[in-house]
């Protein structure tokens, strides 16, 4: 994904609240959310082109999301699949914390990444490009692609919707929560980061959602983990048009 916004037990009997879009070319292969028939017990999209996930979650209650680090030049080809680390945390059974050190000890192996990884119960972070893992504490977080809660614009703006909205009745309809991903709003640019692409393209990835001709928003997505039910919703986009909505809800196998 390229930015995430999520409440973590902050809201009494929801421990995750979670939006996500996920921006990519056009042209890269996907599959939209449904339970993999590798792995009946995984819900997620899928990248059809090296096989991983940006996001999911299992009928346990694991759930996982990634970000790419942005560093124009820094990218090698042939390193290993980032989305895989979301599809092998969701796979196993190693608690987060776990997980993310025997991934700390080969991720130089990786280009530049944010995970997050978790259970009903605990929640952990990792960035090969600058955050030490560690366990999360309640409270609400954002991620786009550079390091947990960097302040960049669109990250803060839909941090500030996600509380805004939680402060609402929300639960009779979360599917609400979504509207905030399909903000387009502009930050000025000298509110801009400045990640070494040009003025042109932080101005076209500055928003929450994304259009351009060959790449922009392709998913966008809700994760609410309860204490005995999870629902995943998705909105697919096609070149900025609403594609295919998913939205599955399951009580938890223990």
């Amino acid at each position: 994904m390229c930015l995430i916004v999520f409440a973590w037990r902050r809201v009494p009997g929801q421990p995750l609240v979670l939006l996500g879009n996920r921006d990519e070319f056009y042209a890269r292969p996907a599959t939209a959310v449904r339970f993999w028939e590798d792995a009946p017990h995984l819900l997620a999209g899928r990248d059809e082109q090296e096989g991983g996930t940006w996001l999911g979650v299992t009928r346990s209650g694991r759930w996982a999301a990634l970000t790419n680090y942005r560093e124009p030049g820094g990218m090698q080809p042939g390193e290993l699949s980032r989305g895989k680390l979301v599809a092998d945390f969701l796979k196993g059974d190693d608690d987060p914390l776990a997980f993310l050190t025997a991934i700390a000890g080969e991720a130089g192996r990786y280009n530049g990444f944010n995970l997050l990884v978790g259970t009903r119960e605990e929640a952990a972070v990792f960035s090969n490009r600058g955050t030490a893992l560690r366990l999360l504490e309640p409270g609400l977080y954002g991620l786009s692609n550079h390091l947990l809660d960097s302040p960049w614009p669109k990250t803060q703006r839909l941090k500030q919707g996600l509380a805004q909205a939680l402060r609402q009745p929300w639960q009779e309809d979360p599917a609400q929560l979504m509207t905030w991903l399909e903000d387009v709003t502009p930050p000025e640019d000298d509110e801009l980061p400045d990640t070494g692409v040009g003025l042109v393209w932080e101005r076209l990835l500055g928003t929450a959602f994304i259009r351009s001709p060959m790449y922009g928003t392709r998913a966008s997505s809700c994760l609410l983990l309860g204490e005995t039910r999870a629902r995943l919703m998705e909105q697919t986009w096609v070149q900025g048009e609403r594609g295919e909505w998913v939205d599955i809800g399951f009580a938890y196998e223990d």
